[in-house]
């Protein structure tokens, strides 16, 4: 062994292994984050098309390790893939983190960089995933079973410390740093790809010390192979031909009897595979959906404090690191205790059902969200309020219409919009107004699904009106939105932080601008010519999702005043109830995955758990698949999306159930029995009648799970 650490059996090697999958996992982890906020707020996509994307390259992610695994057996080894496929995540990092620059560019340059970027880290991170763990584990010598296996916890362990780390820090980066002008999303893309370049360099310092099996050959090429032969053979065969015992055997001619029923223990595992796929579909939202989810929530954790809407992922690898021993060293013995005979099949199927349960809490939490949101209007109508700045009160009458049945005060904060239909796409309404017994009239052209302020004023004795459009959607990133209504005859300044508005006068709206949520008592309100800076004003909490318009007007001190009016209310519910839910599918995920990996590899045989682990990979792919197709198809409210995704779990988890029940355990150490009773016996009907029992029962256990 080239080093060991401090005199033990562990490689020198690993330090080196274990450091670069720290980075890269930070690296991965950091940069899926923020990458939905990014496509909503940066790209200004919408919440739809960002969570397909969004899977759409978490489902690349895992087809691409195939690849991987190909290269590296077949061709280049696990070392010189790693190396290779990691300078290629690196590029794509950099790429993705060069389109974040606003500078670079136009949208769409903002858009092909982005792609290209997570492409080239889908290659990456996808090709090095199934040779870094299986680099490690080949750096010990055979006789080191242990140190193997206390080397595999650790490498979990820094898998789940570098998730853990990047989305709590990511999500800082992104939002408390500013640069160009708003959030640093290429700060938080930055940083990610600098760890993968400090992965890289870890990787190749440590060249020196590693132990290189040269590549053997692709076992899932010589399984496809077989499977292909086997089925061609089956279906050319003459009808003279004697049947065979199962379709695979129709590759007797060219293959071992070993690897035929190796493969047929192979596919068992597989079939049980089918349908898994659903679990993940709904496990991915967590950075998708659910991250979309907690913008519209309430962030704040006491007066000062509070997080960011992606932050929330890093509960999964907190509640990992906490779930696994407990799991191990309290739930699981208890049921031993009890007697309850608590299968890896049942575990799994009782993972289904927390997933779901979390979707069903997600449901109710979504229920309660969108009651703070405005909806838009439908095809043929638009939305309207009225702010009566005209210092008496007003009635406003629409012909042929019961709008607006009461007078409205002066500066009178609405209660709600009120729909106005337009039997058509755009319409011109008139508005009769009436102030202190005069009235006016004004027209303007409305579009439909749009929301509307009309700005109702008296200037030189005449009441006039203006119709400015409205943003009633929630911010990406949940803070408050933000607009003001000069009322004075000259200009005016106000300054929140870093966001300045420069409004002209006239009863002129600004424009809608976001700002930090917080308390903001003393504002500086800067007006004329020559610019008085003297004033301040008191807007109060501007609170996570609201959106704030603020009528400018002299008080009866000759003072400024900004008079408040919330036209999309606050988020009411807090971030803490998504809680529950991250607990739920943290639990389902214990129970799922961890006991699908350990099941799947107990009934496979020793050179074909790699084949599983493809297998394994694949269910996350088309989970993600699963996803986008919803997300882009099916145009459901969220909460019945949610809903959705509970029900078809359920009823995937009862077609796993009966699927197991039928599913018989097998030792794959019975093969080489197997395999030697049938070099001494034969295949024939007559010599399997010698054979011993073991091998019968293999044989038996075979016949009964005929794909």
């Amino acid at each position: 062994m080239p080093g060991t650490v401090c005199g033990t059996n562990y490689p020198l090697s690993i330090c080196f292994i274990v450091v670069n999958e720290f980075c890269e996992r930070f690296s991965y982890y950091g940069m899926k984050a923020v990458l939905t906020l990014y496509f909503v707020q940066y790209l200004h996509w919408d919440k739809d098309l960002s969570t397909a994307v969004y899977h759409a390259f978490s489902s690349l992610c895992y087809f691409t390790p195939i690849l991987g695994a190909i290269i590296a057996d077949s061709w280049l080894g696990k070392f010189r893939t790693i190396i290779y496929l990691s300078v290629v995540y690196v590029i794509g990092h950099v790429v993705k983190s060069v389109g974040a620059i606003p500078t670079v560019g136009s949208a769409d340059v903002h858009i092909a960089l982005s792609m290209v970027g997570l492409i080239l880290i889908a290659f990456g991170t996808g090709g090095i995933k199934p040779c870094v763990a299986a680099f490690g584990g080949d750096q010990f010598e055979d006789e080191h079973v242990k140190e193997r296996q206390k080397f595999f916890s650790v490498f979990y362990m820094s898998i789940n410390a570098g998730s853990l780390l990047s989305t709590i820090i990511t999500p800082i980066l992104r939002s408390d740093v500013q640069c160009f002008g708003g959030d640093c999303y290429a700060l938080a893309f930055g940083v990610p790809a600098a760890l993968m370049v400090v992965a890289l360099v870890v990787f190749i310092g440590g060249s020196g010390l590693y132990k290189r099996n040269p590549p053997q050959g692709n076992v899932l090429l010589e399984v496809c192979k077989c499977i292909g032969h086997a089925i061609s053979k089956r279906w050319s065969r003459s009808r003279y031909e004697a049947k065979k015992k199962h379709w695979l055997d129709w590759a007797e001619d060219e293959y071992s009897k070993r690897l035929i029923q190796e493969i047929k223990m192979v596919l068992r595992v597989l079939v049980l595979y089918i349908p898994l796929p659903m679990f993940w579909a709904l496990f991915d939202q967590q950075g998708s959906r659910w991250t979309l989810q907690a913008t519209r929530m309430n962030l704040a954790f006491g007066t000062t404090f509070s997080i960011e809407p992606d932050q929330m992922q890093m509960l999964n690898a907190l509640l990992i690191l906490l779930f696994v021993p407990i799991f191990d060293l309290i739930i699981y013995p208890l049921f031993g205790c009890c007697k309850i005979n608590v299968t890896p099949l049942r575990k799994m199927a009782t993972g289904m059902v927390f997933a779901a349960l979390a979707f069903g809490a997600a449901t109710l939490v979504e229920v309660n969200v969108v009651k703070t949101v405005v909806n838009p209007a439908p095809a043929g109508n638009a939305l309207l309020q009225v702010l009566n700045v005209a210092g008496g009160d007003i009635r406003v009458t629409v012909p042929n219409t019961n709008l607006f049945p009461d007078s409205i005060a002066p500066l009178q904060d609405p209660p709600e919009y009120v729909t106005v239909p337009l039997q058509a796409s755009s319409a011109e309404l008139d508005f009769d107004i009436k102030l202190n017994g005069k009235d006016s009239k004004c027209t303007h052209m409305f579009n439909e699904t749009t929301a509307n302020s009309l700005i109702v004023y008296s200037e030189g004795g005449n009441v006039s009106c203006k119709l400015v459009k409205d943003n009633i959607e929630k911010s990406g990133d949940g803070n408050p939105l933000v607009r003001f209504l000069n009322t004075f005859s000259e200009n005016v300044t106000v300054s929140i932080g870093k966001v300045v508005y420069e409004i002209p006068p006239g009863f002129t709206m600004s424009q809608n601008e976001t700002v930090e949520r917080g308390v903001y008592s003393a504002v500086s309100v800067c007006r004329g010519t020559p610019i008085k800076c003297n004033d301040q004003v008191d807007l109060g909490l501007l609170d996570f999702g609201a959106s704030y318009t603020f009528v400018l007007s002299q008080d009866g001190a000759n003072n400024i005043a900004a008079t408040r009016f919330e036209d999309v209310t606050a988020n009411n519910v807090h971030v803490a109830w998504q809680i529950p839910q991250y607990v739920l599918m943290t639990a389902g995920e214990v129970m799922f995955s961890i006991t699908g990996l350990e099941f799947s590899y107990s009934q496979s045989p020793a050179n074909m758990k790699s084949v599983l682990q493809a297998g394994w990979l694949l269910t996350v792919a088309f989970g993600n698949v699963i996803v986008l197709i919803v997300a882009e198809g099916a145009g459901l409210e969220q909460w019945i999306e949610f809903l959705l995704f509970a029900g078809l779990l359920l009823g995937v988890c009862v077609i796993f159930s009966i699927m197991a029940h039928f599913y018989t355990y097998v030792d794959p150490e019975e093969v080489d029995k197997v395999y030697l009773a049938d070099s001494k016996y034969g295949s024939t009907e007559e010599e399997e009648k010698k054979r011993p029992s073991e091998s019968l029962q293999m044989n038996k256990t075979e016949k009964g799970t005929k794909l």
